[in-house]
């Protein structure tokens, strides 16, 4: 009876664990962030007109098609995640997976999710959602050890979830499309930037290239993620310019925004790693607070 209980804590144990690897391989956490842009592009086309099952379709197939551009980001980068004291434990850099079954994950995965796409909302957002898988998987990742240009060509992808939502309401790209994807965009440079300041170490043994400059931490880099911020604060004001959202959404990212560029002027000044930890956290609030407060402004205002 003891033997059996201890095989079966043994196989529930293995059975955990091999879900955790499939968590880290798709990276779960950042997924979540990404279907959540996504629904926020959605709810934003849509307003009061909600289609909760619309949503159920969209944040799975946004989850499967995220989570297949990163396992492919892991399988590409495998040998370099070794190099590093943050990715070193990945299931494929501590080979507790084999390149096969992670090539098994993100192939049904991407097929999966864009076939969705493309079954449930059409053509066009299916065709976006596979852009967004290709250009993050074979360009983005391999040009991260070639040029920082990897930066401007990864915040492609990495904005492009809420056009996704937008058009699979909408199935057209609008002008609103466009809009979204820019402050979306623009926000991507001061949060990297900020991420790589705190991990230049790292980024540094695996050979990657993503700061705007060779020496990645001085005023330098804390001017450009200050240009970043200034027009990111502009861009979030052209959704009430067409009428998206009301004044309340503009008046809530001018103040996010000019608290986000006051972390932006304390790394300017003191170079630390204490304010660039500051930034990266202000960039994490800043995003999901100021969609939040447009989607809401978008339901119950406008």
């Amino acid at each position: 009876m003891l033997l059996q209980k201890a095989e079966q804590i043994t196989i529930a144990q293995l059975i955990a664990a091999k879900l955790k690897d499939y968590a880290v391989l798709v990276k779960v956490r950042l997924n979540l962030t990404v279907v959540f842009s996504a629904v926020v592009g959605y709810l934003l086309a849509v307003g009061t007109e909600v289609n909760l099952l619309a949503i159920v379709y969209l944040a799975i197939a946004g989850f499967a098609v995220t989570g297949s551009a990163n396992a492919i980001n892991q399988l590409l980068e495998k040998d370099y995640d070794k190099l590093m004291k943050r990715t070193k434990d990945r299931p494929l850099a501590a080979n507790r997976m084999n390149n096969t079954e992670a090539i098994l994950v993100a192939g049904i995965l991407g097929v999966g999710g864009i076939g969705l796409l493309w079954y449930y909302f059409g053509e066009l957002t299916a065709l976006i959602g596979a852009m967004s898988l290709l250009s993050y998987a074979f360009i983005y990742t391999p040009l991260k050890r070639i040029s920082p240009i990897a930066v401007f060509v990864g915040a492609i992808p990495g904005a492009l979830p809420p056009v996704i939502g937008w058009v699979a309401a909408t199935s057209v790209l609008s002008y609103e499309a466009y809009i979204l994807f820019s402050i979306q965009f623009l926000w991507q440079f001061p949060h990297f930037w900020a991420i790589g300041w705190l991990g230049a170490e790292e980024y540094s043994k695996a050979g990657y290239k993503l700061s705007p400059n060779k020496d990645g931490r001085n005023q330098y880099t804390a001017f450009q993620i200050l240009v970043y911020i200034a027009f990111l604060i502009i861009a979030s004001i052209l959704p009430f310019w067409v009428n998206l959202v009301s004044i309340v959404s503009v008046v809530a990212a001018i103040i996010c925004g000019l608290l986000f560029f006051y972390c932006g002027i304390n790394l300017f000044k003191k170079c630390d790693n204490k304010a660039a930890l500051q930034l990266m956290f202000a960039s994490i609030i800043y995003l999901p607070v100021v969609q939040i407060i447009m989607v809401l402004d978008r339901l119950f205002l406008v």
